[in-house]
């Protein structure tokens, strides 16, 4: 736990001196909110809400998942610099190297929220929930953005550079995303989209959100997305850490 906690501070405090990290934490995921909003948001029929409180916990969701892309830059960098032969040189656990980076990103998704929710609040978003599920939803989103940290972590170990992550992350989860109900209601799409819409976790997910926030009906969206959430860490957390020792090993 202590090299872990170190780990984790180190990536933390490199977060001022990278502004470009920053921009993308906070700049960016308000310039997505308010195109949305004012841009696309006239044109998508959300009944039985306006689209503002229909978005925000979509767009959270998915600014949540994109926060783990910082684990699969920051961990394929120290891999092609060499960073991984002074660590094995160091009386530590392997594994904090990979728990530390996705602690860290536990931070900066805390961050994300913070900034896409006073945004939304600004522009007209407002909460139809206890205390209680406000806190709950927040866990949740916590708890998702911490498992595709790990997925993350697994892809930055898997490809040769910085910007090959970049790409295969993009490719990988930016469908995911745009596929669900984050944006508009999965409903509104052709059938085969659809149905890919209902089984997606990103729309498990954001609909545990609605249900926790809005006080949309749950169905078994909220122990659902939990679920989901669980079971992506308990899959790639163990896939990365042996990837990370193969290839620790073979520096």
């Amino acid at each position: 736990m202590s090299d872990t906690m170190v780990i984790a501070e180190r990536n933390l405090v490199r977060l001022p001196r990278s502004p470009d990290l920053l921009l993308a934490f906070t700049v960016q995921p308000v310039m997505f909110v308010l195109l949305f909003v004012y841009v696309f948001g006239g044109a998508i029929s959300t009944p039985g809400y306006d689209y503002v409180d229909f978005l925000i916990p979509g767009i959270i969701v998915q600014n949540i998942a994109f926060g783990g892309f910082t684990t699969a830059l920051g961990l394929s960098e120290d891999m092609t610099k060499g960073l991984i032969d002074r660590f094995r040189s160091l009386p530590m656990a392997r594994a904090a190297v990979l728990a530390g980076r996705t602690l860290a990103d536990v931070a900066t998704n805390l961050l994300s929220c913070a900034v896409l929710l006073i945004t939304g609040l600004i522009i007209g978003f407002s909460f139809d929930a206890s205390i209680g599920e406000i806190v709950l939803g927040f866990l949740l989103l916590l708890l998702f953005g911490y498992a595709f940290s790990w997925i993350f972590a697994l892809l930055g170990l898997g490809v040769s550079s910085p910007e090959a992550a970049n790409s295969l992350g993009f490719i990988a989860v930016f469908p995911l995303t745009f596929i669900s109900s984050a944006f508009v209601p999965a409903e509104s799409m052709p059938a085969a989209l659809e149905w890919f819409a209902e089984i997606n976790p990103f729309t498990i997910v954001v609909d545990a959100m609605r249900s926790l926030w809005l006080g949309a009906p749950a169905g078994n969206s909220v122990w659902g997305a939990f679920a989901w959430a669980f079971a992506l860490i308990a899959i790639f957390a163990p896939l990365a850490v042996a990837r990370y020792r193969r290839a620790a090993g073979r520096a």
